[in-house]
């Protein structure tokens, strides 16, 4: 497939609405954990390598490396640390039209520059980044390569090893690359250069994303389409297992059999404000601002000319027949699920069950008759939950996506998808992807109600439209959460939030994001489980942050609020408007009371961002985490 000819042959796929396999907007969540840029052109590859790594860094990385090949050499640079390091470390005078990039963060040995990637075979004339896990890479290097010597404790190695022995077997790059692939267990993305051949980059993919750019004479490879969106906005979305083979002016893709596949490239049009700080400190304080609007372009996908919801009649059809859904999701997508069983089951009375994705395939419960599973995902990447749709599949029950990637895996392989349309997502800590999940599932939850003839004693889109104006109230009065933080969470080691009903779903979420970015070791409860033990834990100066949103459990609350301050505790409550008491902390706009989700998680999101601020934590890349979890 000649490159510049699929250019011309490129469709246009504006936002993420398109019903077609699109490209991921922000390929998160998920999106692999690591970070792939490949160039092969005629200019220099140096800067648009680090470039494109430091469009990578809101993934979460721990080292960081490139390959450049320099005149039938390999040039090889790698640190522990930051692309800023790397910088430094890369020689000026190095020259290449031709190399690959990545960022790592570690599974197989600790961050180091010895297991940074690239890696080399042993001779030197191959190098080769990978995201992903190779399951049987010890018996893959007992079985082929005990005489090797490896430099590092990888399972990537071994890719790259394998690869160097084929090569002496069949003299041809391509199919010795091919072989190794054939042997691989588990998910990886590849690319792959070879000193001995300066005119091609080897691609590969399974379970984790990868992308080739298209250009005129000169080709990219990125696990994420934001690392090169530089150099070109047409793409070719490559499916597992192909073998593809990145030239200067061709992409030849091949089926693992060798069996040619064609494929029209579209185009990426994606705003490049939105993947850019501008003004804003951090992009997570970028995102919480950008939340309302969210809410309302969600509203307005989600709505047709006439002010009637427009969802798929397949996805409509499918909830209106299941007689139970399951929910799978992991960490905040888990939370946004806890709050969505809230939305079906009061509003469409459907059965719900919301599971932790790594849990449900090794423990999974009896199922009804007529299941309907929902996978809930940033990114659609995120590997435990597609271990699940795998089960499931296999066992010929229906499954819905919702994410905001609309090309990404989970979207591909679930039989629907419902797209958040909240755009990209940089920081690693997720905020407007949290709030696009619980309004896409009250949509959903109101649609599933209108169909079932159920008569709702609200007009659920003009509450949306007064729900987004709250929260963008919330986002104008920070200078008042910060002086909370100030005041309360300054130098605290721990910190508790409690609330009850759907509260107690909220304070699960605002625990996560306080520990994950400030390093606070904090925990969410039911208010009523205080008692029975984690009361214990409070002392003078304890830190409880609860929410008062739900008047059938606001006395309730209140009551556990007296039992912790009476041990000591020093108390923040955030109550809603017609709820409040002259001593609460912070009063939220009134809003419906099924939608107070979407308001009391702000001013969560804000108490986290500036703990973490206080302390000089790294905001939007809090330490050993990453964007999306793409390994089990």
């Amino acid at each position: 497939m000649n490159g510049r000819q699929s250019r011309e042959g490129a469709t246009k796929r504006p936002g993420i609405e398109n019903k077609g396999r699109l490209l991921p907007l922000d390929f998160k969540e998920e999106t692999t954990m690591c970070g792939i840029v490949g160039y092969i052109g005629y200019n220099d590859t140096k800067d648009i390598l680090l470039n494109g790594l430091e469009k990578l860094e809101y993934r979460g990385y721990d080292s960081a490396g490139i390959a450049m090949l320099d005149n039938d050499e390999i040039d090889l640079f790698k640190v522990k640390g930051r692309i800023a390091a790397l910088r430094q470390r890369v020689d000026d005078s190095a020259q290449a039209t031709i190399g690959i990039g990545h960022t790592r963060w570690a599974t197989h040995g600790g961050p180091s520059a010895e297991n940074a990637h690239p890696h080399q075979s042993a001779s030197g004339r191959f190098a080769l980044v990978h995201n992903g896990v190779i399951e049987n890479y010890q018996e893959l290097k007992r079985a082929y390569l005990d005489e090797v010597d490896f430099g590092s404790e990888t399972d990537t190695e071994i890719i790259v090893q394998l690869v160097e022995k084929y090569a002496e077997k069949y003299q041809d790059t391509a199919e010795a690359f091919r072989q190794t692939v054939s042997v691989l267990k588990g998910s990886y993305a590849l690319a792959l250069i070879d000193k001995a051949d300066n005119e091609a980059i080897y691609v590969a993919k399974n379970k984790s994303p990868l992308l080739v750019g298209l250009g005129d004479e000169f080709n990219v490879v990125a696990s994420d389409a934001m690392a090169t969106l530089k150099e070109t906005d047409q793409y070719l979305e490559l499916d597992d297992q192909e073998i593809v083979i990145v030239k200067r002016h061709s992409v030849d893709v091949q089926q693992l059999d060798g069996t040619p596949v064609t494929r029209e490239p579209f185009t990426a049009e994606i705003d490049a404000s939105e993947i850019e700080k501008g003004t804003y400190p951090h992009f997570m304080l970028k995102e919480i601002d950008e939340q309302p609007l969210v809410l309302r372009r969600i509203i307005q996908e989600y709505q047709d000319k006439n002010g009637n919801l427009k969802l798929d009649k397949n996805v409509r059809a499918a909830m209106k027949t299941c007689d139970r859904i399951y929910i799978i999701a992991a960490g905040t997508s888990y939370h946004a699920g806890l709050v969505g069983k809230q939305f079906v089951e009061n509003m469409a009375g459907i059965p719900t069950e919301v599971h932790v994705a790594s849990e449900f395939s090794y423990n999974m419960p009896l199922l009804s008759d007529k299941p309907l599973f929902v996978f809930i995902s940033q990114s659609g990447e995120t590997a435990d939950s597609r271990s699940v749709l795998v089960k499931i599949k296999e066992m010929g029950h229906p499954a819905l996506t919702i994410t905001n990637v609309a090309g990404s895996t989970l979207s591909r392989e679930a039989d629907y998808t419902m797209h958040l349309h909240a755009g990209p997502e940089i920081a690693v800590a997720s905020t407007k992807a949290y709030t696009a999940q619980v309004a896409v599932l009250a949509i959903l939850a109101v649609d599933s109600a209108q169909a079932k003839g159920l008569n709702l004693d609200f007009d659920p889109m003009q509450e949306l439209s007064i729900t987004a104006n709250a929260m963008e109230v919330l986002t104008d009065q920070k200078k008042t959460i910060e002086e909370l933080v100030r005041d309360n969470l300054g130098t605290t080691r721990n910190a508790f939030f409690i609330g009850r009903s759907t509260d107690y779903f909220v304070c699960l979420e605002g625990a996560l994001k306080l520990k994950e970015i400030s390093y606070i070791q904090a925990e969410g409860f039911a208010g009523g489980e205080l008692k029975h033990g984690t009361i214990a834990l409070i002392e003078e100066g304890t830190p409880v942050i609860a929410l008062a949103t739900q008047e059938a459990v606001n006395y309730a609350i209140r009551s556990n609020v007296h039992e912790v301050v009476a041990r000591g505790a020093n108390d923040m409550i955030f109550s809603m408007k017609g709820l409040e008491q002259d001593t609460d902390a912070f009063v939220l706009p009134q809003v419906h009371e099924l939608l107070t989700p979407l308001v009391s998680v702000v001013p969560m999101q804000l108490l986290a961002y500036y703990a973490a601020l206080h302390r000089d934590c790294d905001v939007d890349k809090p330490r050993n985490l990453a964007k999306s979890v793409t390994v089990e």
